[in-house]
């Protein structure tokens, strides 16, 4: 099959590769980009474990081909963390709040909450459900999800770790 010429800005640095046009992106990220942390759970996007940003948006990277990506600027998991492996508040509020049990879900989570509190700096509780309904959890109850994004929140506003854990 022909391969098609794309260009696009993935974690702040710019890709060129070559790409079947039928190559969804989430198989791009992982299998050409080697960026793994974006997870393959349903392939129908139910289950929000191949969230991305994509040019300031959630998107499942499982519904979009990778040449629908040309020109585009993608942010993954592996571009969370600070370039001297510094944890994003998201990253942090999961670990500290215990967002997370197997783990599986955890970075489209992030993703997703990334794009949220880009949209809603100081979302409520309610917001935030409303906000991750698209990511599904099998194991937490997310209810130390929640608390992970409100952990997030204030620590990017500047609050006390203290109101933070509230």
């Amino acid at each position: 099959m022909a391969k098609t010429a794309i260009a696009l800005t993935v974690n702040g640095e710019a890709v060129e590769a070559l790409v079947e046009p039928r190559t969804l992106l989430v198989h791009f990220l992982r299998e050409q980009l080697n960026l793994t942390g974006t997870h393959i759970g349903c392939d129908t996007t139910h289950c929000g474990a191949c969230t991305v940003d994509f040019d300031g948006r959630s998107v499942k990277s499982c519904t979009l081909f990778a040449v629908q990506a040309e020109g585009a600027e993608i942010r993954t998991i592996e571009g969370m963390a600070g370039a001297d492996g510094t944890l994003h508040p998201l990253q942090e509020g999961f670990r500290e709040m215990h967002g997370l049990q197997c783990g599986f879900c955890t970075p489209g989570m992030i993703m997703r909450a990334y794009r949220l509190l880009q949209e809603n700096p100081r979302p409520t509780e309610d917001e935030i459900r409303t906000g991750m309904a698209g990511n599904l959890c099998r194991c937490t109850g997310y209810q130390n999800i929640v608390r992970a994004i409100q952990f997030a929140a204030a620590k990017i506003a500047g609050d006390s770790l203290q109101e933070a854990a509230e």
